[in-house]
């Protein structure tokens, strides 16, 4: 099984360039180290620092193209705004009289300390964000589960089932389109609950189409063997070694 419906640049990325050829457990293992980290602080430098870093990184050592970068990061990056500006208006410092006050708007009082709070919110959403979307778009699917069953040890039967799952999201999105074209043929409203029925039945057929496919293919119990043999390399080290350098010292900038 490989990956489909990806833009060719982005597949040229996860192809050749250091990211996506660096070992898929070693970016998820720098994923989660940073996330633990960015729990150990309330300062808005680390998560910026980080989310800057990770956001370059994508683009020179993973080859991720910066357009295609920000038409991913758009919908995240307003969720981001819509986070911070929420705890900034409903903030708990606010009504509180020993807060310094910064600006009142009629009955709306902020105060630099709920500026402070939101600032530090946003940044670690922004920073998990980047990460999580340059993981995504340098990391072949296929790939990470092949490292996932031979270096991590997961059952080939949840691994490569969670693949097939993941790739059948665009699928969806495809016969979305093709029932709404065939009501628009005959007719009818194009948007209408109807179209979850028809989407299950296709789902459905997809995934008998697919159990059959992956039974014919040996995907049973017993031994197996690897089509895509997966090792470590001195680019692996390099990146886990470099990647926990940058949280310590974005941590300690924090002091």
């Amino acid at each position: 099984m490989t990956a489909t419906f990806l833009a060719p640049e982005l597949e040229t990325a996860q192809r050749e360039s250091a990211l996506g050829r660096t070992n898929p457990l070693v970016k998820l293992g720098i994923s989660l180290a940073w996330l633990v980290g960015l729990g150990l602080t309330l300062d808005v430098r680390p998560p910026l620092i980080l989310a800057v870093i990770t956001l370059v990184a994508g683009m020179e050592l993973g080859g991720v193209p910066p357009g295609l970068l920000a038409r991913r990061l758009a919908p995240l990056v307003i969720a981001v705004v819509a986070i911070a500006l929420a705890n900034l208006l409903f903030s708990t410092h606010n009504p509180d009289p020993a807060a310094h006050e910064l600006l009142r708007i009629g009955p709306l009082r902020i105060t630099q300390e709920a500026v402070t709070a939101a600032a530090g919110l946003g940044a670690r959403v922004a920073a998990i964000v980047s990460v999580g979307a340059v993981f995504v778009l340098t990391t072949d699917p296929t790939r990470l589960m092949d490292a996932l069953v031979q270096q991590a040890r997961v059952s080939p039967r949840f691994a490569y089932g969670l693949l097939a799952a993941y790739q059948a999201v665009p699928r969806l999105g495809s016969d979305l389109t093709s029932l709404r074209d065939a009501r628009r043929l005959r007719g009818l409203r194009q948007l209408d609950p109807s179209l979850l029925v028809g989407l299950l039945v296709r789902a459905i057929r997809h995934a008998d189409q697919l159990s059959i496919a992956m039974d014919a293919r040996g995907f049973g119990p017993g031994p197996r063997t690897a089509y895509r043999p997966i090792g470590w390399t001195g680019l692996d080290l390099a990146v886990g070694a470099s990647a926990l350098a940058i949280l310590v010292a974005a941590l300690v900038s924090s002091r």
